[in-house]
C-alpha cells in the first residue's frame, strides 16, 4: 500500500529526523493543550454550578468557603465572583466583597452599579450592631438620610438600640422611607423614655399623617411643657388642624430657650407667609443660639422678605450668627446679594467667610472659589470640614478637585464631610467614593458608601420608576 504524505507531514518527518527531541517535545505539548484544555473549561464550569448550587441554598459560607480554595492569581469566572462577592455581603463581611468587586471592574473601568449598590448597602448595615456607638449612629445617620424602604427590618431593630441617638435616626429614617403609616414600632417608640426619640418619632407618624395618633398628639400638646409639645402640634397641623400654627407662633416668643428654638425651626420648614414676622424678629432674640436658629429658618423659608432681618444678622457679635446668616443669603437664590456676601469673605471669622462662600457658590458665583481653596489649606481640621460642607452645593469640576483631595485629609473630619459633599455633587465622582470604601475610619467608609448609593439611585430613579 502506498502511503501519500501532505506537504506537513513531510516538513515534520524532514524536522524529525533533523531534532528528533523537539519533535517529541512538541508532540507531547500539544497532547497535554488538548487534554487540559477541556479538563480546565470542565472545571471552572463545575465550580460556577457548585456555587450556584449553594448561593440558591443559601449557604453563603459555604460560597466564600469555596472561593478562599482557590489559588491565589487564577482566572476565575465572572459568574463565580459575583456569586463569592454577593455572598461576602449577605455575610456582612464587605471588606473582603470590596476586594472582588475590584477584581471584577478594574480602576478605570466603568462601575457595575448592579453589583455596586449591594456592596455599599452592605457597608452601611453590616455596621448598625457594632459594638462602638459612634460608628452606629453613623450608620443609621445615613439610612435617616437615603430613607431606603427595604432597610425597614434593620430601621425597625435600630427603635431598640440603647443609643439615644441611634433610637431617633431610626425614627427618623422609618419615616424618610414611608413606613411610618404602618409601623407599630414606630408608634411604641412615642413611649420611649427620652424625649429625642420621642420627638422624632412624633415628627415621623405627623408627617405621614397618623390619624389614629392623634388623641395621643392632642394629650401630648395639652400635657407636655417642653419642646415635644411644639412638635406635636406641628405633627397635628400636618394632619389639618391649621389652627395649630397660632400655637406654634405663640411658643416662638416664650421664655424657655429650647421651646423658642423648636417653635423658630418648625415655622422655617412650613414656609407659611403669617409667620415671617416672627421669624424675622427672632434675630434680635438675646440668645445667641437662638439668633442662630432664626437665621437658619429664614434661609430655609426661602422667602425674598427675609433679606432685611438676615441683613441684621449678618453684622451679629456672634460669628456662628453672621455665618449662618451669610449661608442662608444664598438660599434666598436673590443675586443681589452678592455684594454683601463679597463683602463677608473678607470677615475676620473663618465661619463667616465659610457660610459666604457657601451662599455665593450657591448663586453660582465660583469667584469664592480661590479662597474656599485657601480656607482648605488650614490646619484645623473642623476649617476643612466646614469647606467640605460648602462645596456641596456646587459641582463645578475645581469644587470637585477640592473635594477630591479632602477625601483623603489626613484627618477623618474633612474625609467625612468630603464624602457626604460628594454624595450630593453632579459630576463623575463615583471612583472618588469607591475608593473611599477602603477608609481606616468606619464612619467614613459608611458616609461614602451612602453617597454611592445617592449618586447611584438618582442616575436610576427614572428606571427603576418604569
Amino acid at each position: 500500500m502506498v502511503t501519500t504524505l501532505t506537504r506537513d507531514d513531510r516538513l515534520k518527518t524532514r524536522a524529525s529526523q533533523r531534532h528528533p527531541g523537539r519533535a517529541w517535545t512538541l508532540t507531547i505539548l500539544v497532547a497535554l493543550c488538548l487534554a487540559v484544555a477541556p479538563a480546565a473549561t470542565a472545571g471552572a464550569s463545575s465550580l460556577d454550578s457548585t456555587a450556584d448550587e449553594l448561593f440558591k441554598a443559601g449557604d453563603y459560607a459555604a460560597v466564600t468557603a469555596l472561593f478562599r480554595t482557590q489559588p491565589p492569581g487564577e482566572a476565575l469566572s465572572k459568574q463565580f465572583l459575583r456569586l463569592s462577592l454577593i455572598s461576602y455581603i449577605r455575610l456582612g463581611r464587605t471588606d473582603e466583597a470590596l476586594q472582588i468587586y475590584e477584581r471584577l471592574v478594574p480602576s478605570g473601568r466603568p462601575h457595575d452599579q448592579a453589583l455596586l449598590r449591594p456592596l455599599a448597602l452592605g457597608v452601611i448595615t453590616s455596621h448598625v450592631r457594632d459594638r462602638k456607638e459612634h460608628v452606629r449612629i453613623a450608620a443609621y445617620t445615613v439610612l435617616a438620610e437615603l430613607g431606603l424602604r427595604e432597610t425597614a427590618a434593620i430601621l425597625e431593630d435600630g427603635l431598640l438600640d440603647s443609643s439615644v441617638l441611634v433610637r431617633a435616626r431610626a425614627a427618623e429614617a422609618i419615616g424618610k422611607a414611608g413606613l411610618a403609616q404602618k409601623s407599630g414600632a414606630l408608634r411604641r417608640a412615642l413611649g420611649d423614655p427620652m424625649p429625642t426619640v420621642r420627638i422624632a418619632a412624633i415628627t415621623a407618624l405627623g408627617e405621614a399623617r397618623a390619624t389614629d395618633v392623634i388623641p395621643q398628639f392632642t394629650k401630648i400638646a395639652r400635657a407636655e411643657e417642653g419642646p415635644e409639645s411644639i412638635f406635636a402640634d406641628a405633627a397635628l397641623y400636618h394632619m389639618g388642624q391649621t389652627g395649630r400654627l397660632a400655637d406654634i407662633t405663640g411658643a416662638a416668643t416664650l421664655p424657655d430657650v429650647d421651646v423658642r428654638m423648636a417653635a423658630i425651626g418648625i415655622l422655617g420648614r412650613l414656609k407659611q407667609p403669617s409667620t415671617l414676622a416672627v421669624l424675622s424678629q427672632a434675630v434680635y432674640d438675646p440668645n445667641p443660639s437662638v439668633r442662630a436658629f432664626a437665621a437658619g429658618a429664614l434661609g430655609e423659608f426661602g422667602s425674598p422678605g427675609g433679606v432685611a432681618p438676615l441683613l441684621h444678622a449678618i453684622g451679629d457679635d456672634i460669628a456662628m450668627v453672621r455665618g449662618i446668616a451669610a449661608g442662608s443669603l444664598g438660599k434666598l437664590g436673590l443675586h443681589e446679594n452678592r455684594p454683601l456676601l463679597q463683602g463677608l469673605l473678607r470677615d475676620p471669622s473663618w465661619q463667616v467667610r465659610t457660610g459666604a462662600a457657601e451662599g455665593l457658590l450657591r448663586l453660582g458665583d465660583v469667584t469664592a472659589l480661590p479662597l474656599v481653596a485657601e480656607l482648605a489649606r488650614q490646619p484645623d481640621p473642623s476649617v476643612r470640614g466646614a469647606v467640605a460642607q460648602a462645596l456641596s452645593v456646587t459641582s463645578d469640576k475645581q469644587a470637585v478637585t477640592m473635594l477630591e483631595t479632602l477625601i483623603q485629609d489626613q484627618q477623618p473630619l474633612p474625609r467625612l464631610m468630603a464624602a457626604k459633599a460628594l454624595g450630593k455633587n453632579a459630576g463623575t465622582v463615583i471612583p472618588a467614593l469607591v475608593n473611599a470604601l477602603r477608609d481606616s475610619d468606619e464612619a467614613v467608609r459608611i458616609t461614602a458608601a451612602g453617597s454611592v448609593l445617592r449618586q447611584i439611585d438618582r442616575k436610576t430613579a427614572p428606571t427603576r420608576r418604569r
